[in-house]
């Protein structure tokens, strides 16, 4: 009569992948990435610039001795686990270098 129902466990999917441009990089380990985006105003319909501003973790970004990721450079970042209160994205590769 009392029997037991485990819960089954959710499937894990893969993480979200954003493609910005850095625009911050004088952090160590840490460079900010703004992603840009085009959506239409709920309301009017107006088709706006929306732009959200990341920090995602570089392990081998050492601002003034090591810099790895510089501004301008369009890099792939991907969700992780929170890294510390603002950090939870991590830069997958960098796409393409600044000039």
């Amino acid at each position: 009569m009392a029997e037991t129902t485990e819960a089954p466990t959710p499937k894990r999917t893969r993480p979200r992948t954003r493609v910005g441009i850095v625009t911050s990089n004088k952090m160590q380990k840490t460079v900010v990435v703004a992603v840009s985006r085009r959506a239409a105003h709920p309301q009017y319909g107006k088709v706006l610039n929306l732009r959200v501003k990341y920090k995602a973790h570089v392990e081998d970004h050492d601002f003034p001795k090591k810099v790895s990721v510089n501004e301008g450079d369009k890099v792939l970042i991907g969700q992780t686990r929170p890294l510390s209160r603002d950090k939870c994205w991590t830069v997958l590769k960098v796409l393409e270098r600044a000039k």
